[in-house]
């Protein structure tokens, strides 16, 4: 059973600051890092390490971020065979403003990412023979459609992380099977405000299954016709919330290639999420399934 991710990889410079600047504002600091990231490869890390077999689709500049990136990746577990080097351009690179309240601010520069603009031979032979395959949005949004399409005709079951949030083709919708968004992509998505039932429901008209995340508040999957799904969040502290989300949706797909139920699926993604915003970084922040395993065990049972 396997998963396979077609998405970004980032080397991400985080600086810690006191509070994110207001807009022409400048602040000093003295705390940085460099760690990796890039929406696709946290969430293919975060698959493998919940125990998938986990293939990544990605470009990577021919530099040393992109040795650092696919260096990362395997170390997961991730399998790099489909990871594409790019002469000439350099790796994407995103810049996260990190501030002592949790919160964060990222400008990412895509570099080779923008390069991911066709499907070869083998990358659509990969997808074909997936059982899952994972997307987000910071790859040409061709790309995302034309593989969606391949995916739906293979039998695939296709996730679609819509983030950074973009308007979805009709022929990209047709083809999925879930929709992730936070809160903010889901009121985006639905075209208003409101209670995530509510937007949920709106978002059922176009799509058949929709994931909320709510952050503290939990997740919500909202299905047509039928009652949505509440999780909660596990109570924790709250230290960097950088890479929850890709945690969350990672964890996600490799509970539904494990054969887990639904509920389940989500209850551990959401361990997954609660270990993440634990720990600071992005892919260094995302837990092994020992870890999803135990903290899922808060859950009730039954």
């Amino acid at each position: 059973m396997s998963v396979v991710v077609l998405g970004s990889a980032n080397v991400d410079v985080v600086i810690e600051l006191d509070r994110i600047p207001r807009p022409g504002e400048t602040v000093i600091t003295e705390r940085s890092a460099r760690g990796r990231g890039g929406k696709g490869n946290n969430q293919a890390v975060a698959s493998a390490r919940a125990g998938a077999s986990t293939t990544m689709i990605a470009s990577v500049g021919d530099d040393d971020s992109g040795d650092f990136l696919i260096d990362g990746m395997r170390d997961a577990g991730v399998h790099t065979s489909l990871v594409r080097r790019v002469p000439d351009e350099t790796s994407g690179t995103a810049y996260v403003m990190l501030d002592t309240e949790a919160e964060n601010a990222i400008v990412v520069v895509a570099g080779a990412n923008a390069e991911m603009t066709e499907l070869r031979e083998a990358e659509q032979r990969a997808i074909a023979d997936a059982d899952v395959l994972l997307m987000q949005l910071e790859i040409p949004m061709a790309t995302v459609v034309a593989a969606a399409r391949l995916a739906r005709t293979h039998g695939t079951f296709v996730v679609l992380n819509a983030a950074p949030y973009a308007e979805l083709p009709d022929e990209l919708v047709d083809a999925l099977d879930l929709l992730i968004v936070n809160e903010h992509e889901a009121a985006l998505a639905a075209g208003s405000s409101g209670p995530a039932e509510q937007l949920g429901a709106k978002i059922n008209e176009r799509v058949n299954a929709v994931l909320i995340t709510l952050g503290a508040a939990g997740s919500m999957l909202c299905r047509s016709g039928e009652e949505p799904v509440n999780v909660t969040a596990l109570k924790v502290n709250t230290v960097d919330t950088t890479a929850a989300g890709d945690a969350f949706v990672g964890v996600y797909a490799a509970a539904k290639v494990a054969g887990h139920h639904e509920r389940k699926c989500i209850e551990l993604a959401s361990a997954a999420a609660a270990l993440a915003v634990q720990r600071e970084g992005a892919v260094a922040s995302i837990p092994s399934l020992p870890e999803i395993l135990a903290a899922a065990e808060r859950y009730p049972t039954g």
